[in-house]
């Protein structure tokens, strides 16, 4: 399209004025032609008529075009008939017009401002009327606009206006009455030229791109355009050599651009396909210009660091690691910790109605039964005259006697407790969940005795399933976790639990302030509630 003419109608739109300033008068066919014509090379739409049931198909078509359907006219020369329908198109050749001019099937129009389209070859025929469509819809019912010499007046252009404008005349040719349908394709602009000069978005002003030796390496610029109708953007990259700007060579470049209603953003890019030193020492210009101005961006280039292997592997793979251990810890001691946590941490109820407060179980390794029956304990057990006593005599005669006798809890113990006759894994599990805690007096005899020994296991077991459960160790004559090699050797849940679980040490031989410890610790240990405490230690 020739900018003269889009110039007139953006300077000059005092006719569409006119025409917009009156009360118009929408035209409408009365009558539906079924006869058309169409120029060849030309878009074409057939109107759907409302009387037709069916889809309207082109009868020549490799592939049929309903009505309403835009396609491009093709094949000049005999009329072509439509399936289902009595319409007929008939396609010329350009050159069979009487004047053609390319020009007038196209037009630009400016948005939020007045706009005229001219009706092609107009004026070389005898027209009885014109009526413009856009698609299978009249201009007139949709839009204010009018209709003079042929030209369709727009009295405001939008940007939705941008496709194509059909006009149709009505002819007769040798007694038939036509439609001869022309085409105009309509681009709505912002403006006519740019406003302002180009705008560079990357890279800024004096800027460092940092670059690796032996590698490739791409400059590129990002600027944004106004729209133009006559183009004149252009984006160039220059290298300055030792940053003179006097002294400089044209890059070889690539671009890349995306057309936007109001502007258009180009990126130029030049790729250096090995960064050496000496390209350390120039300066690269990307310069920019279109019809309002120019502008333009310098930078320089220098080595990136050399980033240290521990920051971009090292410690990824180091927390990597560190996820993998404490994983292979979680599986491999999850019983201990597990363990660990609920004799520390006790978070379930506590059934105050238990049967026993405490279940004591050992292995009698002291002086005979009759021995025992003849002996008296003092009334503070770790008063000095008991710690004397205490030293001579076992715990395992001590233990019961002091939990039951003096701090009044509700002790179990198998041998006098549980009737015979039952059977004996049932009864120590029976009594263990009937019991809020157990303390296990350990020793040689005691791991040598595989009843002993299901005892421990049984309570471990119990500590596991439930938390408000207690276990208590009590170690005696030098026995440990790390020297304790009975045959057959322990369960593995045994030898896990007793190197974890709450402990404390009892020896004959310690001293009174030993002992008198051990004593208090006990209590400390003992389960909350359910005891009468001594008053010697209010």
């Amino acid at each position: 399209m020739r900018t003269g003419i889009v110039l007139f109608y953006f300077f000059f739109p005092t006719i569409t004025k006119g025409c917009c300033g009156k009360k118009q008068q929408r035209i409408l066919t009365d009558q539906l032609f079924h006869h058309y014509k169409a120029v060849e090379g030309e878009v074409f739409v057939m109107p759907c008529d409302p009387s037709e049931k069916f889809n309207v198909k082109r009868a020549d078509a490799g592939e049929g075009k309903t009505c309403g359907e835009e396609f491009v006219a093709k094949d000049a020369g005999a009329n072509r008939s439509f399936t289902g329908s009595n319409s007929t198109l008939q396609v010329i050749a350009k050159t069979s017009l009487r004047c053609f001019k390319p020009e007038e099937s196209s037009v630009m129009l400016v948005v939020d401002a007045g706009g005229s389209i001219p009706c092609p070859g107009h004026a070389c025929y005898n027209n009885t009327g014109v009526v413009w469509y856009k698609k299978n819809r009249p201009v007139s019912i949709a839009r204010d606009s009018c209709v003079k010499d042929g030209e369709l007046h727009l009295c405001t252009v939008y940007k939705e206006d941008t496709g194509v404008f059909y006009c149709d005349r009505r002819i007769t040719e040798q007694g038939v009455a036509r439609i001869f349908r022309r085409a105009v394709h309509v681009k709505v602009i912002p403006y006519l030229q740019a406003n302002s000069p180009p705008v560079v978005k990357y890279p800024a002003a004096n800027m460092t791109e940092e670059v690796e030796l032996g590698q490739p390496h791409n400059l590129t610029c990002d600027v944004d355009f106004d729209f133009e109708v006559n183009i004149s953007r252009k984006v160039e990259w220059f290298m300055n050599y030792g940053g003179d700007m006097d002294n400089m060579t044209l890059l070889d470049t690539e671009q890349h651009h995306e057309v936007l209603f109001s502007e258009t953003k180009v990126t130029q890019t030049h790729t250096i396909k090995e960064v050496t030193p000496q390209h350390l020492k120039h300066s690269y210009t990307c310069f920019t210009r279109n019809a309002m101005g120019n502008s333009s961006v310098t930078i320089t280039l220098k080595q990136k660091k050399q980033v240290k292997w521990p920051s971009l592997v090292g410690y990824p793979f180091g927390c990597f690691l560190l996820v993998v251990c404490l994983g292979i810890t979680l599986h491999v001691k999850w019983v201990e910790l597990q363990l660990i946590f609920r004799s520390r941490f006790q978070f379930g109820k506590d059934d105050g109605e238990k049967e026993f407060d405490v279940f004591v179980s050992y292995v009698w390794t002291g002086p005979s039964a009759e021995a025992v029956n003849g002996l008296t304990i003092s009334s503070r057990p770790y008063s000095d005259a008991g710690e004397m006593q205490s030293r001579e005599e076992p715990i395992e005669m001590w233990l019961p006697q002091v939990l039951e006798d003096q701090w009044g809890y509700r002790v179990c113990l198998l041998e006098r407790d549980i009737l015979p006759g039952g059977a004996y894994t049932n009864d120590v599990v029976l009594t263990i969940n009937r019991s809020r805690m157990l303390i296990c007096v350990l020793s040689a005899e005691y791991f040598a005795s595989s009843n002993s020994v299901f005892v421990l296991e049984s309570g471990v077991k119990a500590l596991l399933q439930n938390s408000a459960f207690k276990m208590l160790l009590i170690w005696t004559r030098g026995t440990s976790a790390s020297f304790i090699q009975p045959e057959p050797p322990l369960p593995k849940l045994v030898q896990r639990a007793l190197k974890v679980l709450p402990s404390l040490q009892w020896s004959t031989d310690a001293p009174s302030t030993a002992t008198r410890s051990f004593w208090i610790s006990l209590q400390k240990a003992m389960p909350a509630g359910g005891a009468r405490l001594a008053s010697h230690l209010q």
